[in-house]
């Protein structure tokens, strides 16, 4: 163990060292360009974009030139006339595909080595900007940052240490590349407030900078870009000026949340036209509090969803039925996995209810037939008892939302999946929303490991380095602090009970009020939280409590909570990203009023941290910690833990109840010492490692959709960018037909050829003439047959294409093609989703579960692929472009589902094929027939 962690010192101290030298080049050319007026220093970004395109247009003239090489080869490729000519055209493609690739590394390897040779000018720059426009200089320890970010790392800084400012240094020197920036922050007001903050020094330099944010009821997608010249009328927000989400992707630097971030990205791989797409390539990130981001929210991931069928009554009667279970009776809890089992009483108990109901398809409440039931039932039983409101979630305005185990925070948009949300919806006797099926999903994991460039930087990383690295393939490195850390950590109090232990916080909370410290207290839920606060109010201490339910508040409360004598209660770490300053925040106060403030907090010892209770996690306590004690500030923090905390109960706490017991301590004394730490300790780092291989499970189980998403979004993105699908659609064709013809020729022996059964099943592909029967193709060998076929289905489509006009032809193509592979995408997300739920009882047969969910999942995306093909063959010919007709919106449901509508496109209508009543529109729109076109 220790060896492990003196490896990390060295490590850290190496890299520390190497970059030292980097520093130093920047310190050397700080008078130099403190000298530049304010037009050349902002002079300096073109001469450095000069630079560094000079530096790499070698590499990407030489990749110009084979990618038009390939482009030529593609079109060669669709105009191949035979077989042996388009297998050779092929395979030339391929090589010039391997070929672009090696070029565009060789030119990202040029980029990455010019920027490098740039660093120290980009850097001095970028402090020189910051000292002229908003009045601070970077401290060497944020220069180390910024190089540690370039180079694609996380930078672990504590708190106060100034990352906001750090960061700017690495996005202005990778913006120079020209391929857009983004910072991810955690919350919608740092999104809004950093690029404000910063916008600055970026004008300084020439450099964009814009941020995007989560949707208001007026705004679907609202974005701003900082700009000095624009008065918005808000003297808050005066430089923002509104643009549109795709104008933000545009600018040199992007600042917005994860959740924004990544639903762009699955909105701009659902819709219908170039044109609504608004990201661009992923070229670099930053990411801030990157432990919260990448780890605590990475066990939930991005949905975009519809409707299903409603099921609200389901839901209603079975949380109507566990209401009545009796804990132990009917049902058990299991604390450590957060887990609920019915007892065999329990099962009898329902089964009897359901029987009343007539509802019980078989005797046996799990037997299969009953699989509809069970669902409803685990999830009511979750819901009754694992589930608590003002702990796990809160219902305002009649509805059920969700609070951030890690932060405290209200997580408005976000449902719990496999139908917990309804369930808890239910339980809470408030409107039961519809289930939803999901449009498009994906992992924060994956999402960020797209960025061709990650980095990250929080106050606490080192105790997850391990899965920074094997998930994101990201190190960590420990920033020194700018000034010396002086804060002091008593050692835990552990108490016999919750009473005793919140009676001592209240104590200790008085004192210090006395003595004029600023507190801040750290609880882990809303409940706690309320608790405390009425406690305190009984001794009537003045507070303010900072919770989920304050959400809008809490960086103004949390600005404030340095102020002698303030005493906040805070929901965990709500108010990340905020800084505490001794003697309040400098805002509202001139500077000889702040200064007195500050020295009179300094004078009383600083701000004291008082933490309620031991998290699952210790870089949450380290967070804690971590708010007090910045930038050489005096501080001190104690954690106060009970034996009925939840980390006690599921872990350690009978080991600690009998060393309390042995020592003969009554409720009110509470036990310090270094033994009982290391207990809390170790039962910390197994629920570490236990929320670890969540993650890593879920991001197994997502890396296998992972391979069908890049497949099935590649697609699209090739069918939206104008490929030539007609080669593609006449190879599906030539594939169909070769089908059809093993169908009803390579019978047996004993079976004779069905000629008939071929002929109608071609002709549901295309027009088969008249002339072509039956008996004609009885003396024709198959090889002559198939032949035969495949030339009348190329002349058919020439023909279909003659008759429609070729650019018709071609829009035909591409929304039959994105019809299609949205419709049946959507149903295979639905499918792999099913079978992950029921994957894990392969383990019961001694088989893994995630082998099988990838051979399963190999096997239906291949059904996948063979369907799109069907489906797409067997409708081209019988759908036709209806110019006639005024313009429908001709979106599938997955299209609508983007939220980026408003460009024409012409109608597809019915061709010579009668559409049925009860088919799907061929407008794509996901409605049947008599319901859309066919009214």
């Amino acid at each position: 163990m220790f060896k492990i962690f003196s490896g990390l010192i060295d490590s850290n101290e190496k890299e520390l060292k190497r970059i030292q030298p980097l520093v130093d080049k920047i310190n050397a050319l700080e008078t130099d360009f403190r000298d530049l007026s304010d037009d050349a220093l902002r002079a300096k970004t073109d001469e450095f974009e000069a630079r560094l395109n000079e530096a790499t247009a070698v590499p990407r003239e030489r990749a110009e030139e084979r990618k038009a090489e390939l482009e030529g080869a593609k079109v060669l490729l669709n105009q191949a006339q035979n077989d042996f000519e388009r297998e050779e055209q092929d395979a030339h493609v391929k090589r010039l595909q391997e070929a672009v690739a090696e070029l565009e590394t060789e030119l990202r390897q040029a980029e990455d080595k010019a920027l490098h040779e740039l660093l120290p000018e980009a850097f001095a720059a970028v402090r020189e900007a910051a000292r002229r426009t908003i009045r601070q200089r970077h401290f060497d320890v944020q220069l180390i940052g910024g190089i540690v970010l370039h180079q694609g790392k996380i930078a672990e800084m504590k708190t106060g240490e100034g990352k906001t400012l750090s960061a700017t240094l690495p996005l202005y020197l990778n913006a120079l590349a020209g391929r857009g920036c983004h910072l991810v922050t955690v919350n919608d007001y740092l999104a809004k407030r950093d690029p404000y903050w910063m916008g600055p020094i970026y004008h300084a330099l020439g450099v964009s900078v814009a941020s995007i944010y989560g949707q208001t009821p007026d705004n679907q997608a609202p974005s701003f870009i900082y700009d000095p010249a624009y008065d918005s009328g808000d003297k808050h927000w005066q430089h923002l000026r509104p643009i549109t989400r795709k104008e933000a992707y545009a600018a040199d630097i992007t600042y917005g949340t994860n959740n924004e971030f990544g639903f762009d990205y699955l909105r701009d791989n659902m819709v219908i036209d170039l044109a609504q797409c608004v990201q661009r390539t992923l070229h670099y990130a930053i990411v801030d509090e990157v432990d919260n981001l990448l780890i605590d929210e990475a066990r939930t991931p991005l949905i975009i969803s519809g409707h299903a069928e409603e099921a609200g009554p389901r839901y209603q009667m079975f949380a109507r039925l566990v209401s009545r279970l009796q804990p132990e009776t009917d049902y058990v809890v299991e604390e450590k996995h957060r887990t609920v089992n019915l007892t065999e009483n329990g099962t009898l108990t329902i089964e009897n209810a359901l029987k009343r109901d007539n509802l019980l398809r078989s005797p046996n409440l799990y037997d299969t037939a009953n699989y509809a039931l069970t669902r409803y039932l685990d999830a009511a039983l979750k819901a009754h008892a694992l589930y608590r409101r003002d702990r796990d979630y809160v219902v305002k305005d009649g509805q059920v939302i969700i609070v951030d185990e890690f932060t405290g925070r209200l997580m408005f948009g976000r449902r719990y999946s496999e139908g917990l949300h309804q369930a808890i919806e239910a339980k809470e006797s408030v409107k039961v929303q519809r289930e939803s099926l999901t449009y498009a999903t994906i992992t924060f994991q994956n999402y960020f490991r797209m960025y061709r460039k990650l980095a990250g930087m929080t106050g606490t990383a080192l105790t997850e380095a391990e899965e920074f690295h094997k998930i994101y393939k990201l190190e960590v490195v420990v920033i020194p602090t700018n000034k010396p850390m002086i804060r002091e950590d008593f050692t835990d109090q552990i108490y016999k009970n919750e009473k005793a232990k919140f009676n001592a916080v209240v104590r200790e909370v008085e004192e210090m009020h006395k003595q004029e410290r600023p507190v801040l207290i750290g609880t882990t839920s809303i409940e706690k939280s309320e608790y405390l606060s009425e406690l305190m109010k009984r001794k009537g201490i003045p507070h303010q409590v900072l919770n989920a339910k304050l959400h809008e508040k809490e960086a103004g409360i949390i600005a404030q909570a340095g102020r002698a004598g303030t005493v906040t209660v805070a929901t965990n770490m709500a108010g990340r990203g905020v800084d505490i300053i001794l003697g309040g925040s400098p805002e509202g106060q001139s500077h000889e009023e702040w200064q007195k403030a500050h020295g009179l907090v300094v004078a009383r010892g600083g701000l004291h941290i008082v933490g309620t209770e031991r998290h699952e996690a210790r870089r949450i306590d380290n967070q804690l910690r971590g708010r007090t004690g910045r930038q050489g500030d005096p501080g001190s923090s104690r954690f106060y833990v009970s034996l009925e905390d939840d980390i006690m109960r599921r872990f350690g706490g009978d080991q600690v109840k009998r060393v309390m017991e042995w020592a003969g301590l009554d409720e009110e004394t509470p036990i310090e010492n270094k033994m009982v730490n290391r207990i809390i300790e170790n039962a910390q780092i197994r629920t570490e490692g236990y929320h670890f291989d969540t993650r890593k499970h879920l991001v197994e189980y997502d890396d296998v959709v992972n391979k069908h998403r890049e497949v099935i979004y590649g697609e699209r993105r090739k069918i939206l960018s104008g490929a030539d699908l007609k080669a593609n659609i006449l190879t599906m064709i030539e594939a169909e037909v070769i089908h059809v013809l093993g169908t009803h020729l390579a019978g047996d022996r004993d079976t004779e050829p069905d000629f008939a059964g071929l002929l109608k099943d071609a002709g549901s592909i295309f027009p088969v003439p008249r002339e072509v029967a039956p008996e004609a193709l009885a003396g024709i060998k198959p090889k002559e047959i198939e032949a035969k076929l495949i030339e009348l289905a190329r002349a058919q489509y020439d023909e279909h294409e003659k008759k429609m006009g070729a650019e018709n032809m071609r829009l035909l193509e591409r929304l039959v093609m994105l019809r299609t592979i949205d419709n049946l995408w959507v149903e295979h997300l639905t499918a792999m989703e099913d079978m992950r739920l029921g994957i894990g009882l392969e383990a019961a047969g001694q088989r893994d579960p995630l082998i099988a969910y990838k051979n399963r999942g190999h096997e239906l995306f291949q059904n996948l692929l063979e369907t799109i093909q069907h489906d797409v063959v067997h409708s081209i010919y019988h759908l036709e472009i209806k110019k006639e007709e005024p313009p429908p919106k001709a979106e599938s449901r997955m299209a609508q589902a983007a939220g980026r509508s408003g460009v024409n496109r012409l109608p597809v209508g019915a061709g010579s094929h009668k559409v049925g009543r009860n088919d799907p529109c061929p407008c794509g729109s996901g409605k049947k027939y008599k319901h859309c076109h066919g009214r």
